[in-house]
């Protein structure tokens, strides 16, 4: 494979991690409305090139970005309602009254559906004639992954069950029952291929607004997809499942630094010698699409493609797994050819917990940078990969992730020993502001990208948190509002960036 390292990340620069929904507004969640672009005035006032987010697709079981009904489809939960009432097709309505630092997606998710189910009641009253065409085209464009994604999300809330327990001919995904039950939901099909075109339309002006500012959308993949979605329900054969369509084994990872007994995700594994057989044209498209939304891809779990832990699908933990070997650089032969792109991917290798060297060795061949998380430097000695002063140029440093405690929280619930190596290493500013010692750190170090939470730039603690691994409730709901925001950390932010020359101009 080429070595080369894309050109986004052969410049120094830096930038932050926020989720959409993190975001104010009056509608219970952040979304694609003003305060998004609010939100990437306020980078370029801060120096920033770069906004990482999370997964954009719908969100599933536990409302987590991670497991999905979807990998194609934009979350239509993220649609800015206003711009709808704007163009006509929503009437203003008495506004709910949301909690502000929190998505109470229990309340939020029926409160937006039922107002995007008026807006499209509004479309088809009052959209003009080239409105209307333009979701034609939209929907003639997207048909290779927009049908299915709509019967499937029509039949879902039709039968309200998993696909396994559909009808078995629906089950299956037979095309003359596909079609006879496609002509008895015309209009949900309709509806769910509405929002995604306003999603798309609302994302691309959006990600043009950021480009126009000099600031590139870091996106986010996971390695495996939800059971329950459209991709294995039209493509089962692909991955490893019974004659019911239920998986015969799930993914996870092993006893690691975030549980002692592994964690067990429950996707469904691939079939990777299937995906073989046709050059792995699902994942080409799949990839090919989300270039098309963002900048960088943020490669979820990238030690699966080496190798992947597979656990018996009646196992109830991760601790009765075992190692498989994963596709490797045939995979992204694959993928570069498709898109394209003649230079290395512009991929970032998410290569944390127990990374071996064959798995160094693909991310090398791929010309992938990986990642180095701070929070994980002061366990051990001065060799720690984790610690600044190890890193290669080739790197995306972060002081934590969405999977993190924030620094603050960190440091919080840190141990003597780990507190002591900190002070050691970054000097006094450790004990009065350890977030800002972390960045500082970062900032100067040789790794040409730096990313920071949207929570430790703020400094605050771990109430603040995104998502703890494991944990089924209480994961994704965090919001900021402008009032704890100020001007100090964006002044201070753009400082350090200019002082370590992380704010040269940004090329794509």
């Amino acid at each position: 494979m080429n070595h080369a390292t894309s050109p986004i990340f052969s410049q120094r620069r830096s930038g932050v991690l926020l989720h959409i929904t993190s975001l104010p507004g009056p509608h219970g969640s952040g979304d694609l409305g003003e305060a998004a672009y609010h939100f990437v005035d306020w980078l370029v006032s801060a120096g920033q090139t770069l906004w990482q987010i999370l997964p954009l697709s719908p969100v599933g079981q536990g409302h987590s970005p991670y497991n999905s009904p979807s990998t194609s489809a934009g979350n239509p939960l993220l649609i800015d309602l206003d711009d709808l009432v704007r163009r006509g097709w929503l009437t203003p309505g008495t506004e709910h009254r949301f909690e502000a630092g929190r998505c109470d997606f229990d309340r939020i998710g029926p409160y937006r559906m039922a107002r995007l189910r008026d807006a499209w009641r509004g479309f088809t009253e009052r959209a003009l004639p080239a409105e209307q065409a333009e979701l034609a085209q939209f929907r003639i464009e997207q048909a290779d992954w927009l049908e299915g994604y709509a019967l499937f999300m029509a039949l879902e809330l039709r039968h309200g069950k998993p696909w396994t327990q559909w009808p078995r001919s629906l089950a299956c995904a037979q095309p003359q029952a596909l079609a006879e039950a496609g002509s008895h939901m015309l209009d949900d099909l309709g509806f769910f291929s509405f929002t995604q075109w306003r999603f798309m339309m609302q994302w691309q002006s959006l990600k043009a607004y950021a480009h126009e500012r000099h600031v590139l959308i870091a996106g986010d993949a996971p390695i495996f997809v939800a059971h329950h979605s459209a991709d294995v329900w039209l493509n089962a054969p692909l991955f490893r499942l019974d004659a019911e369509g239920e998986p015969t084994v799930v993914a996870g990872v092993p006893p690691d630094y975030f549980s002692p007994t592994g964690q067990r995700w429950g996707n469904p594994l691939y079939r990777w010698e299937a995906m073989a057989e046709d050059d792995y044209d699902w994942w080409r498209g799949r990839l090919r699409r989300l270039l098309k939304l963002v900048d960088v891809v943020r490669l979820d779990h990238f030690r699966g493609f080496e190798t992947y832990w597979e656990i018996p699908a009646t196992e109830p933990t991760a601790m009765a797994g075992h190692w498989r070997a994963g596709p490797g650089t045939v995979l992204f032969e694959s993928l570069a050819r498709s898109a394209g792109v003649y230079t290395t991917l512009p991929v970032i290798a998410e290569d944390l917990g127990l990374i071996t060297h064959e798995v160094t060795a693909l991310r090398e061949a791929c010309g992938f940078p990986g990642m180095r998380v701070m929070q994980f430097a002061f366990d051990d000695t001065s060799a720690n990969p984790y610690l600044p002063h190890n890193y290669e140029r080739q790197t995306v440093a972060y002081t934590g992730t969405h999977d993190n405690d924030t620094t603050v929280g960190w440091w919080n619930s840190a141990q003597t020993f780990q507190r002591q190596a900190a002070r050691a290493y970054l000097g006094p500013l450790a004990d009065t502001e350890i977030h800002w010692a972390m960045i500082q750190s970062l900032s100067q170090s040789v790794a040409n990208t730096v990313v920071v939470p949207f929570q430790d730039v703020l400094g605050l603690d771990g109430g603040h948190r995104m998502n703890t691994p494991g944990m089924a409730q209480d994961c994704w709901e965090w919001r900021f509002n402008w009032s704890q925001v100020m001007n100090e950390p964006a002044r201070r932010l753009a400082e350090m960036t200019r002082a370590h020359g992380r704010n040269l101009p940004t090329h794509r």
